[in-house]
């Protein structure tokens, strides 16, 4: 490797939070920055199909803004000159926004998300978009559009989804940040098999425009990156109101760029291996069981525990249900043929659903509120597998059986992360070791009622005291 290739690699490979800096002070310029992730995306894309549709020209043009911007002294985001790539489930004004479905492979729309304004406020410049199954559905990124995308670690295994295109781009180098959603674990599920960091934040935290129900609380738009900080740092920019979101918080994006160290001695934490039963590989088991001891040594008071989480499944259910046929049910009116199974399913379950069923996963719903809320009382964190399973066969669309347990729907595997969806509660997916055979495996940290700060904090003294995100995969 020849020293500008080892420039550019190493560029690549700064914590967003290093790279900005350098940026603002002038060590690096923002051209320098996309060049080297351009040349990184030529390298190592072909290999994996992290992203799917990209714009150089434009994002060199923008890094020339950027650089324009600094000499003339003008003020700067958070996260300027930085490159981005956005789901390819978001809305990107004048950039195709597929949905991972053969209905919209041609759809360019009018107008961004309120997350890629926000990134874009903040400095952030388009590189492209990344891969996600189709309409999110399933944690495993494939669609008829635009084919797989590939763990890195072990290109025969999945990457998780559904923001695994995103994961995958972060984990090689080609982004420094990149933004995603989170209805059962779209999130942390992809950071967990790719060796990254997701965090599902609290609803309305980061506002999430447009959208058929502004109400809705269970999907979440939020931040991915390598590291805890670098979280922090996109928080800034995507937290805090919007007139436009009717459940956003009033709390400032500022809130973020306070100090994530702190002292854990004495804060207890459950730590619950299986949440009450749930089938989980022995590799996964053998990982967290391998760090428990990090927790004890921060000085946390560890406790074997497993909340109450009756009523989650049919509350999941009944709201997937209900959102998928909200945004659907058209374009499986018009278009059944170009839709998989498993969204068909979604989308007549939705369809099919009750009021009475859905009064009744309301009323559930509440329950388990108030369940977490006086158990989280007695615990500050909840600490768990993000999944169930280590990262599987990429040609297998969804895992069937876990030791021997048959798994009834396509979603099963991973009830350790949508369990907790259905909460509210804000999670994040941190490193946490590899499986013998060389696998990512994260650890999933659950907080109380909209500490999202909180979780950051404990992630952060984790991801500290064990550093496993500077283990890079083999392709990067």
């Amino acid at each position: 490797m020849n020293t500008e290739d080892t420039t550019s690699t190493e560029i690549c490979f700064l914590t967003a939070t290093e790279m900005a800096e350098h940026i603002r002070t002038k060590k690096l310029s923002a051209k320098e920055v996309m060049e080297a992730h351009l040349s990184k995306i030529e390298e190592t894309n072909a290999a994996l199909n992290a992203i799917v549709t990209l714009l150089p020209e434009q994002a060199m043009e923008a890094a020339a803004r950027a650089d324009e911007a600094i000499a003339r002294g003008n003020p700067l985001g958070p996260l300027h000159g930085l490159p981005v790539a956005h789901k390819d489930l978001a809305l990107t004004k004048g950039i195709r926004t597929t949905f991972g479905s053969p209905i919209y492979q041609n759809f360019v729309p009018d107008r961004d998300s309120l997350i890629v304004e926000r990134l874009k406020k903040a400095g952030a410049l388009t590189i492209g978009k990344t891969n996600t199954p189709e309409f999110g559905a399933g944690s495993q990124t494939f669609n008829e559009v635009f084919g797989a995308t590939l763990n890195p670690y072990n290109t025969e295994k999945t990457c998780g989804g559904s923001s695994g295109g995103a994961a995958v781009a972060l984990a090689c180098g080609m982004i420094p940040i990149a933004d995603g959603s989170d209805f059962g674990g779209s999130l942390r599920n992809p950071a967990n098999f790719c060796n990254v960091v997701g965090f599902r934040s609290s609803p309305g935290r980061v506002p999430i425009w447009p959208g058929d129900d502004g109400w809705q609380s269970i999907a979440i738009h939020g931040p991915m990156a390598r590291t805890v900080q670098d979280i922090a740092l996109l928080m800034t920019a995507l937290a805090g109101p919007d007139p436009r979101c009717p459940i956003a918080l009033s709390e400032q994006g500022s809130l973020f760029a306070g100090t994530l160290d702190r002292d854990f001695r004495g804060t207890r934490i459950a730590w619950s291996a299986d949440l009450g039963g749930l089938p989980v590989d022995p590799q996964v088991s053998k990982v967290l069981e391998s760090q428990r001891k990090v927790f004890e040594e921060m000085g946390c008071r560890v406790e074997l525990s497993d909340p109450d989480f009756s009523g989650a499944e049919e509350i999941f259910l009944a709201e997937r249900g209900a959102s998928f046929a909200l945004k659907l049910a058209g374009d499986l009116k018009n278009h059944r043929d170009k839709i998989k199974d498993t969204v068909i399913y979604e989308i007549e379950t939705g369809m099919q659903l009750t009021g009475a069923e859905i009064g009744q996963a309301v009323l559930k719903r509440t329950e388990l509120f108030h369940r977490m809320r006086d158990y989280m009382e007695d615990y500050e964190f909840l600490v768990l597998p993000v999944n169930q399973v280590p990262p599987f066969d990429v040609t297998k669309p969804y895992v069937e059986q876990i030791n021997g347990v048959h798994l009834e729907k396509y979603t099963d595997w991973m009830k350790s992360c949508w369990y907790i969806s259905v909460t509210r509660l804000p999670a994040i997916s941190v490193p946490c070791g590899f499986t013998d055979d060389g696998l990512p495996v994260g650890i999933q940290i659950v907080g109380r009622h909209q500490d999202d700060m909180g979780v950051l904090q404990l992630a952060f003294a984790f991801e500290k005291a064990t550093r496993f995100w500077k283990q890079k995969p083999p392709l990067a």
